[in-house]
């Protein structure tokens, strides 16, 4: 996240280059590896655009054509290809800026309208989506100080990771539910459990992150190293 870092650094993508004849600290990143990172016309790419396109599709079956079954459907595949668009960059090597840049905030985006949406229809109740949503306020707001100060880049929680994928199974039960006239009462109770469970692991998982990312605000506020200047013993350099 850190201003100073070099992006190799951050994603483990950047290569070294060296010099004969000569020993540097520092990694440079090819040439190569700018290109597939300047990338924009991926699949991982791709499959976000399209979970953008279909995030008005999702608000207009709720509210314009009211067919909440179809809206559930939806956003649940909306909720499993979050997870596919990132397996795809990672398996076949389609990691781009934009895809960086471009997953998080279809995140957010799915989770703010989903969570907005089904609240206001009324398959969720009130205070549960708020705090959902105040969950989410919160992780971006400190996602972007802490960008700002210059902290290393954090790694996602395990405990984070299983609260976001309980919360896009309850979500999208909860509006199944609203929408069926049997067996709605099993899908409920399955939209809670789940919907507890994800929603208790979210907010242990952003007090968690208190710690890691004090630890990564002081190291990407650490100064750096330079490169070893020869003296001759007198404190001068040697030319």
């Amino acid at each position: 996240m850190g201003a100073g870092r070099r992006l190799g650094d951050v994603d483990g993508m950047g290569s070294t280059v060296e010099r004969k004849g000569e020993e540097r600290d520092e990694t440079v990143p090819a040439s190569g590896d700018h290109e597939r990172l300047d990338r924009i016309l991926t699949v991982p790419n791709v499959i976000t655009l399209v979970r953008l396109a279909c995030i008005p599709v999702f608000v207009w079956l709720v509210f314009g054509a009211h067919r909440d079954v179809a809206a559930a459907v939806l956003l649940g595949v909306l909720g499993a290809t979050d997870f596919a668009d990132g397996y795809v960059a990672r398996r076949f090597h389609q990691v781009s800026t934009l895809g960086k840049v471009l997953d998080p905030v279809a995140d957010r985006v799915l989770v703010a309208t989903a969570v907005v949406t089904v609240m206001v229809s009324g398959a969720v109740p009130l205070w549960f989506g708020i705090a959902t949503l105040a969950r989410e306020v919160v992780v971006s707001v400190a996602v972007l100080v802490l960008a700002s100060l210059g902290a290393e880049r954090i790694d996602v929680l395990w405990v984070g990771k299983a609260g976001t994928f309980a919360l896009m199974v309850a979500y999208p039960a909860f509006l199944l539910a609203s929408g069926l006239s049997a067996g709605h009462r099993v899908v409920e109770l399955v939209a809670w459990v789940t919907g507890i469970v994800g929603l208790t692991l979210a907010w242990v998982a952003a007090g968690s992150y208190v710690p890691v990312a004090r630890r990564a605000l002081a190291a990407g506020r650490r100064p750096r190293s330079g490169p070893t200047v020869p003296t001759d013993g007198r404190g001068e350099v040697v030319r």
